[in-house]
């Protein structure tokens, strides 16, 4: 990428244009005055007081008609998960929430094997209550549907 400078001697009572609010000129300053064909060599260059390259700078150069914005959607607020909830389920390939059943942490010496193997597996959420697990974790991609 080229750039092209053009060189401006800047005034000693130079005061800085004013800037809108999404970086516009608001107006030009007159004080600016370009030297850009009439310094021939290094040594007039290096006597200003201040040299400034006019084309770097991140102002339009020619005032543009502002554009019409449409808006699809406004930035809605964003959901928080309620991260003890999501230790708690998961969902299966196909869409449905499932978790862990209750009895399984302690006191484990009176239940027999097979009573512990059938609560050590996942058990699917019931219907009643998928409302209250997608409240509580908005961004978990559930499908309705399955059953």
């Amino acid at each position: 990428m080229a750039f092209s400078l053009c060189f401006t001697r800047l005034s000693p009572s130079f005061q800085p244009p004013i800037l809108g609010s999404h970086g516009v000129r608001l107006s030009p300053s007159p004080m600016a005055v370009s030297f850009k064909n009439k310094l021939s060599s290094s040594k007039s260059l290096s006597g200003s007081p201040l040299v400034l390259p006019t084309n770097l700078s991140p102002l339009p150069s020619s005032p543009q008609k502002p554009s019409t914005l449409t808006v699809f959607a406004e930035k809605g607020y964003k959901r928080k998960t309620h991260k003890a909830s999501a230790k708690r389920f998961r969902v299966t390939g196909r869409g449905k929430i499932v978790r862990r059943r209750a009895g399984k942490q302690h006191l484990l010496g009176k239940k027999n094997t097979k009573r512990k193997l059938r609560l050590s597996k996942m058990h699917p959420v019931n219907r009643s209550d998928y409302d209250n697990v997608i409240g509580a974790l908005p961004y978990l991609k559930v499908n309705r549907k399955a059953i």
